[in-house]
């Protein structure tokens, strides 16, 4: 556990870095997907903890992301900080976070926010753009003068990660690449060739 703990943190320095920097939002990532079937598919989202525990980003259950979790509860995650000319992919298992968690996550929201996960099918064909703001309308008004619930389709994921790897950008593309994962019951570490 050592080594996971050293990969963590040195994870953690890296993101207090990035977020010192002018981008924008250096909390995206990519997100990789794969259905049952082994079909791929990536976007972006927001990392929104980082611990020993994994990491963790929130989103719509019945979303396309959702559906592949459920049906492979495996991903990738891919940080680029341009800034920094540094890297990191991390793949793992996912598992839900607890409900509480996400309540408590919920209620950090914008109300904006929190409207906007009632409104919105994700992933789904939309009729129009008038539709998406009628909707909005009409739960502004049933929630207008108490907290908006969180809606039992939206919740947390915690990637576990069972690889981390850091890539920092090297001339003549030497990058440097030191790979931690666990294997045999025991987390190992190395640098590996560009």
């Amino acid at each position: 556990m050592e080594l996971y703990r050293e990969a963590i943190e040195r994870f953690q320095r890296l993101f207090e870095r990035a977020q010192n920097t002018a981008l924008a939002e250096p909390a995206a990532m990519t997100l990789a997907t794969a259905d049952r079937h082994g079909r791929p598919s990536a976007r972006t989202v927001l990392l929104k903890q980082v611990s020993e525990a994994g990491l963790v980003f929130y989103t719509n259950t019945h979303s396309r992301k959702g559906r592949q979790l459920s049906e492979n509860p495996r991903a990738a995650l891919c940080l680029f900080w341009q800034p920094l000319l540094e890297q990191v992919l991390i793949e793992g298992s996912v598992q839900l976070v607890a409900a509480q968690e996400a309540d408590g996550y919920w209620a950090t929201r914008e109300r904006a926010s929190q409207l906007g996960a009632w409104a919105s099918q994700q992933s789904e064909l939309l009729e129009s753009r008038a539709w998406l703001e009628n909707r909005v309308r009409e739960l502004e008004a049933r929630y207008a003068d108490q907290p908006v619930p969180r809606p039992p389709y939206w919740t947390g994921y915690r990637l576990v990660p069972d690889l981390i790897e850091f890539w920092h950008s090297r001339p003549g593309r030497l990058h440097e690449r030191y790979r931690y994962w666990f294997e045999a019951g025991a987390w190992r570490c190395g640098q590996i060739q560009p």
